[in-house]
């Protein structure tokens, strides 16, 4: 694969990231002083301060839902791994809100229920050998960050290996260090499996070892020694309560769950696609997205997805151009011609957004768009098909990361002949969903930027009326308003 000279979690692909987690919460630099009972209405809480990975964001979100169970105000004091027990020690804030390992005692710290585990992973580049055996590290230079889970497996694992030597930095996260292992800056990194799952779908040279470096992790919340125990106590109901309710299952398939869906020859073919095929149809894909609401990502991502980007394609099935429209969704939205890049663009995004205001009001953001993709690829009928079976399996039908475990058992006939649309290849719509969320990161990650100049008409958001009919039957249509 090229290599490129900007790093797939580049900051500037997360401005808008950054800007919403400003929004959700007050940022301050860390104190000098105690801070105040969190009894009185505030939550001091410690984050990674690199808030442009999947980590931070999934522990951000968590502490927002935390603040709210409290009914307190939020706020987010930025520290680095290394900082997190001595800030902690010196109650300059109420918790650390990062992915800490539970079963390090070195930590010195109290941890919150777990809400997830994971491996750690010596990994390198493909053009140096896999390391199979712990005597391999030691013919490796290794760079982990300093304080980060990764250099404290290290330091676990020289109490058996005391020949094993690395090098910590201070500033930077586990990301930049997977960049430039790729990119032959550095020979050898630490990363968690999730992590390394995500890097694997920008880099197709990187390797992992071929042995467990040590039992996996229980990824936890930290709280000072003597912290208060009124507040864990909440923090122990609060994780029981995410449980119950699933809201944590969802958060965890929200942020992690696509990792590792594309082939490497699959994630490279995209990336270069990026560089040579998405300039032509950016434009056009923002229009589509300035007409619907959804990110100009998404749409490019669905585009992909059905064509790779190819306005001429047609499968034997006779779908065909960009969104790969059949030809009775085509004359529902009066597309004159399904091979024009436009006309084909812009009706798919609106079906897909008729589509998402069809679906019943309680399913919420960002479920409520990947049920409506997996609906673009099967129908609405079979996706209510596998709503209703997940709700006869006494999951959540609300939930995409419920529904996407029924939706394949539409093939079977001890279920499909029991609901109303029958059969039905529920599974190649949870494989186009989950490509499609991977496709998306991947755009937000590292594609250019959108356009500052302004589109001259002002959106239309509402495509259907309170009777699910269209309100437009084209965008010239919308123009007009």
């Amino acid at each position: 694969m090229k290599k490129r000279a900007t790093p797939y979690r580049c900051m500037s692909t997360r401005a808008t990231t950054l800007v919403l987690l400003a929004l959700l919460c007050a940022c301050h630099a860390p104190r000098s002083t105690p801070v105040a009972p969190w009894q009185q209405g505030e939550l001091v809480v410690l984050e990674d301060a690199a808030q442009d990975n999947n980590d931070s964001q999934f522990n951000h979100q968590l502490a927002v839902l935390f603040a709210a169970h409290l009914h307190a105000t939020l706020t987010v004091i930025p520290v680095t791994p290394a900082q997190i027990t001595r800030e902690l020690t010196e109650h300059h804030a109420h918790l650390a809100a990062f992915s800490l390992r539970s079963n390090e005692a070195s930590l010195g710290l109290i941890f919150a229920p777990s809400f997830a585990s994971v491996a750690e992973q010596v990994v390198v580049n493909s053009e140096l050998a896999r390391p199979h055996a712990l005597d391999d590290l030691n013919l490796l230079h290794i760079v982990v960050i300093e304080g980060s889970a990764q250099h404290k497996v290290l330091q676990q694992l020289k109490l058996s290996a005391p020949k094993l030597t690395w090098q910590t930095r201070r500033a930077g996260d586990v990301e930049d260090l997977l960049d430039e292992v790729a990119n032959n800056q550095l020979a050898a990194t630490l990363a968690n499996e999730e992590q390394y799952a995500l890097a694997g779908n920008f880099y197709d040279n990187l390797s992992d070892g071929t042995f467990a470096l040590i039992a996996p992790s229980q990824l936890a919340w930290g709280f000072a020694t003597d912290s208060d125990a009124a507040l864990r106590a909440q923090a122990e109901q609060f994780f029981a309560t995410l449980r119950r309710d699933g809201r944590l299952h969802n958060l965890l398939d929200r942020y992690y769950g696509f990792n590792q869906r594309l082939s490497p020859v699959d994630a490279a073919t995209f990336i270069e696609q990026i560089e040579h095929s998405l300039p032509r149809y950016q434009k056009l894909f923002e229009e589509a997205a300035h007409w619907t609401g959804f990110d100009w990502q998404l749409i490019a991502a669905l585009a992909y997805q059905e064509s790779h980007w190819n306005p001429l394609a047609t499968s034997f099935t006779n779908v065909r151009g960009m969104m790969m429209l059949t030809e009775e969704t085509a004359d529902q939205l009066k597309v004159e011609n399904r091979l024009d890049a436009r006309d084909s663009v812009l009706a798919g995004a609106r079906y897909l957004a008729s589509l998402r205001d069809r679906l019943p009001n309680q399913i919420a953001e960002p479920d409520r768009t990947w049920m409506a993709l997996a609906a673009y690829n099967q129908g609405m009928g079979h996706l209510e098909d596998a709503r209703v079976l997940t709700q006869r399996m006494g999951m959540n039908a609300d939930r995409w990361v419920e529904v996407k475990k029924w939706m394949p058992q539409l093939t079977q006939a001890a279920h499909h002949q029991r609901l109303k649309h029958g059969y039905a290849r529920g599974g190649e719509a949870v494989i186009l969903v989950e490509n499609i969320r991977m496709y998306q990161d991947i755009l937000q990650r590292i594609a250019p930027a959108s356009s500052d100049e302004a589109l001259p008409v002002t959106p239309f958001y509402q495509l259907l009326d309170g009777n699910n009919k269209a309100r437009l039957n084209s965008f010239k249509d919308a123009a007009k308003h």
